[in-house]
């Protein structure tokens, strides 16, 4: 068994950096002078007191008090040398290294989050890196035009720097440029591991790279290869199944789609990929996020190792580690297993990243926590917010000798090595022509395939399934007109929410679309329903997002059960289309059910959905994780001792 590191010992204090939004300035004007801000560093002697993450729910809040006039942080605009902004050819790494300065590595370290940044200026001031967009870290107005005059400004202070090393841009585009509105929004892995096509999956991540691209990002924190194990995680949806296989084929797929940009074409489509979160994050007690994974070894190498080695011959570029523990060691740091495991025995040869205010979990305060990550093997810290404290923090990590030049150096040569393959700095500005892109009916038939295909028919009694098109159709339930909780989690915004979030098309419209408008009738409570030839009930989960969406308890909540008893009262075919993240406990709602339809949470285009109802393709999904009759049942795996689900993994009906 491998053996924790102990904490060193070194202590210091951190403090929470402010929250800064600009004035909005003219995007023709560019600043005349600009005084740098007085760096601050943790004072060693000062009394310790609590420490405080910040976390994605206050970086939020703040932006909620912040006048609505600034919420666009409007980065100023550098001047940059000509033949940089032209785009060079990538330095010779090794020669690039030997003239960075200690500020310039530490800074290729640091990943700042984009609310946390005044005007971009910082970026030059301390040769920042990278800067992410968290959840919730969204421009108003959010328009893939803003995304893109963003990026290109934050990346014009990078360039200005001494040796102009261009930044790297990261986000959460786990399902779609899911940020941005107007994006395409595919389903979310769960359902896509019900495909069982690497195809599919690719051809979603192709898309999705394009129109990350389009927004001038180059990084995207996905796929998430967890294989989760237990139902009640609130992060089950964003793996592809509980099955190794899964994560290996569909991961090693998604990475494909992400990275490989255009055969044969280097048109800036390629963008970095992110296997997430090593390791073991879906194997936690009790599905607990961020919680303890209690397994032997031998359980964490056959379960969750063969997605990573899966994803690093597939070339991946990042991998994030994971905010979870292993037996109570917590994996941010793990030396053993992200130095001598990922890097040592599986070869990877990108670079490791945290996770949000991750180190910050660590024992010890926060001088500590720096020291134990980096010498784990983190690259890259996602700080993301107290970003002076981290650079002056790890500066007096290394001229302490707590931290050796010779981590600084690897971790430093792993990005810029990473930045030299997805061609920033050939390429370091938006391609405007990929901007206009973002949404296109071209990128939205992708998803609408993924859609079909992902969508998993549990009962079809008495043929009630397809419908015919010249029925006529009552459709019930909010959820069934409702593109938010169509999308889930992810969705412009960290955990989603209901409503009109995000161009597309709901599972109502989408009917109306087959049949007429004329022929389809909507209510919430099922009220007239006995006057269609049959009835569609939308019923599932509301939207969420990591630990906010555990739960220990997985059935339907009280309403959907009213709703899905009132159609049946109508004494009509009732067809039960479920969204949801995971498997819920159905109870008597299968009995009610003549069909049960289980999509997911399909995303934006709710065509696809209704090409299944109406049988304009056959479904093909197959269960990606085994049903659970109760929750006695929970957790449930294909391969358990003592296996009888409701539904085993791999079922899934189809037409004729």
């Amino acid at each position: 068994m491998w053996r924790p590191s102990k904490p060193s010992g070194l202590t210091g204090t951190g403090h929470t950096g402010g929250l800064g939004f600009s004035v909005i300035h003219s995007p023709s004007m560019a600043p005349k002078s600009h005084k740098p801000q007085k760096q601050t560093t943790p004072d060693h002697d000062a009394p310790l007191g609590p420490r405080k993450s910040p976390t994605r729910r206050a970086l939020l809040a703040a932006a909620a008090l912040t006048p609505a006039g600034c919420l666009v942080p409007r980065a100023r605009i550098a001047d940059v040398p000509p033949a940089r902004r032209a785009g060079l050819p990538a330095p010779d790494i090794e020669g690039l290294l030997g003239q960075m300065t200690l500020e310039e590595k530490i800074g290729q370290m640091t990943q700042v989050d984009r609310g946390a940044l005044v005007d971009g200026t910082e970026i030059h001031q301390f040769c920042i890196g990278s800067v992410l967009s968290g959840g919730d870290s969204l421009p108003r107005p959010n328009t893939p035009e803003i995304w893109a005059d963003l990026y290109d400004r934050f990346q014009s202070q990078a360039l200005s720097t001494r040796l102009g090393i261009p930044l790297v841009y990261g986000i959460d585009a786990v399902h779609g440029q899911s940020g941005v509105k107007g994006a395409v929004i595919f389903p979310h892995s769960v359902g896509l591991g019900c495909t069982r096509s690497p195809e599919v999956v690719e051809a979603a991540a192709r898309i999705t790279a394009r129109e990350v691209a389009g927004t001038g990002i180059d990084w995207t924190f996905a796929p998430c290869i967890a294989v989760p194990r237990d139902d009640r995680w609130g992060r089950a949806y964003e793996g592809y199944g509980e099955t190794p296989e899964l994560a290996e084929s569909l991961g090693a797929a998604a990475i494909r789609g992400f990275q490989n940009g255009t055969p044969g074409v280097q048109d800036g489509t390629a963008i970095l990929a992110c296997a997430k979160h090593f390791l073991a994050d879906g194997g936690t007690a009790g599905g607990k996020d961020r919680g303890d994974a209690r397994i032997t070894e031998e359980e964490l190498r056959r379960i969750h190792l063969p997605g990573y080695a899966a994803a690093i011959k597939a070339g991946v570029a990042t991998v994030m580690v994971s905010y979870s523990s292993w037996n109570g060691q917590p994996m941010h740091g793990n030396r053993a297993l992200i130095t001598n495991v990922l890097k040592g025995e599986l070869g990877f040869g990108g670079f490791v990243v945290s996770d949000w205010a991750a180190i910050d979990r660590l024992p010890g305060d926060y001088i500590s926590d720096i020291e134990i990550g980096i010498n784990a093997g983190i690259d890259m810290v996602m700080v993301p917010i107290k970003y002076r404290d981290f650079i002056g923090g790890l500066k007096q990590l290394v001229a302490a000798g707590r931290v050796p030049m010779s981590r600084i150096d690897d971790a430093v040569r792993r990005i810029l090595k990473q930045k030299a393959r997805f061609g920033l700095w050939e390429r370091p500005f938006t391609d405007r022509a990929l901007t206009a892109e973002i949404g296109s009916p071209a990128h939205r038939a992708v998803a609408r395939e993924a859609v079909r295909r992902s969508a998993v028919l549990l009962k079809n009694e008495a043929g009630a399934l397809p419908l015919r098109k010249e029925a006529r159709i009552h459709v019930c339930g909010g959820k069934a007109d409702d593109i938010g909780v169509q999308c889930g989690g992810w969705t412009v915004g960290w955990r989603g929410r209901r409503g009109p979030t995000t161009p597309g098309t709901t599972i109502r419209q989408a009917i109306a679309r087959v049949v007429g408008e004329a022929r389809v009738d909507f209510s919430k409570d099922a009220a007239g329903a006995e006057r269609a030839d049959a009835v569609v009930v939308v019923v599932g989960e509301e939207p969420y997002a990591e630990e906010s969406g555990d739960r220990t308890n997985l059935v339907l909540s009280p309403d959907d059960v009213a709703l899905v008893a009132a159609a049946k009262r109508s004494g009509k075919p009732m067809i039960v289309v479920l969204i949801t993240g995971r498997p819920l406990i159905l109870g008597d709602v299968l009995d009610a059910a003549n069909a049960l339809l289980v999509v997911w949470l399909p995303g934006t285009e709710g065509d696809g959905v209704a090409d299944v109802l109406f049988g304009a393709t056959k479904p093909t999904g197959k269960l990606s994780c085994s049903w659970p009759r109760n929750m006695t049942d929970v957790p449930i795996n294909v391969g358990d001792a003592r296996y009888a689900p409701l539904f085993e993994y791999g079922f899934g009906l189809s037409y004729g």
